[in-house]
């Protein structure tokens, strides 16, 4: 079962757990009515996501031949046979299409939106530099919109922009790496990148991540985000924020290592200390507020 299972790319739905992020936000990811749904519109999006998966994949079997690492995967390695993997994509979007159906119909357009999406890259989209990340970074800011109405809930501005930003940064860093590749083996992983380079994606992280950062420290302080969750302290949680882009731009151009964003997120402590300590300050500060000074 191993290569079936790596075929639905598992460990890439930690991209869905951006549904969670209104319920964390709105300061009510206790109610557990509201935490099973979001649960239930997680699983919405990976089942969705794993078709997309294999779709892509499955076009991509001779470029991923050439990758150093994609080669592994079950399609190009030939682990899976191809018919079959096109019945689990068609299986699984039926499942998580049908599913999202009995969330709330709103969510189901945004889960629909996100597969019409997705097929537009997988069919050419992707081929077009500045394009392909643009859509990557619509996929997760529909995946804080479908978190927002299944808890019906709205959103701040600011942290829809946030998340865009967030994406257009960890995707140029991803391309980085696929530019990097080109130079040392000549070869291209993808056609977009011909519209990249080292010096285009450096300027432009640089860019990126400096607006991101100031929309995070103008949410801490918005009016209505202070209104709204009755505490002015928001702002302490900005030296994590700092503290992870940085260690993330370290990466990228001191180690060189631009890898998925992904990968870096599971296999870098530095990364995962800081977004446990973001995780933590901003709970005492949203729902402890009552009890300490944080108000």
């Amino acid at each position: 079962m191993k290569p079936y299972i790596k075929l639905l790319r598992p460990k890439d739905w930690i991209k869905n757990t951006f549904l969670f992020l209104p319920l964390f936000f709105s300061g009510e990811l206790f109610r557990v009515e509201s935490f099973i749904m979001v649960l239930e519109g997680f699983f919405c999006f990976s089942f969705v996501a794993s078709s997309i998966y294999i779709l892509n994949d499955y076009r991509d079997i001779e470029d991923d031949k050439k990758h150093p690492e994609k080669k592994f995967r079950p399609l190009p390695a030939g682990t899976v046979e191809k018919s079959v993997a096109l019945v689990m994509s068609v299986l699984l979007l039926v499942a998580g299409t049908a599913w999202g159906g009995f969330i709330n119909y709103h969510f189901l357009v945004i889960l629909l939106l996100y597969w019409l999406l997705n097929i537009g890259y997988s069919l050419g989209l992707k081929n077009i530099s500045i394009l392909d990340i643009f859509i990557i970074a619509i996929g997760f800011v529909l995946r804080v919109n479908a978190g927002s109405v299944i808890i019906q809930v709205p959103l701040s501005e600011w942290l829809i922009i946030m998340v865009f930003l967030l994406a257009i940064f960890l995707g140029l860093g991803k391309r980085r790496d696929d530019v990097l590749l080109k130079i040392k083996s000549g070869a291209e992983m993808r056609q977009s990148i011909k519209g990249y380079n080292l010096e285009f994606i450096n300027i432009s992280s640089a860019l990126v991540s400096a607006v991101l950062i100031v929309a995070y420290f103008m949410y801490t302080m918005s009016p209505e985000v202070i209104e709204r969750l009755g505490t002015r302290r928001l702002y302490f949680t900005c030296i994590f924020v700092l503290a992870g882009v940085f260690r993330y731009l370290q990466l990228i151009y001191i180690k060189e290592k631009s890898d998925s964003p992904v990968k870096i997120l599971y296999r870098d402590r530095f990364i995962q200390v800081s977004i446990l300590l973001w995780i933590i300050t901003f709970y005492v500060i949203l729902y402890m507020k009552d009890v300490t000074l944080f108000n």
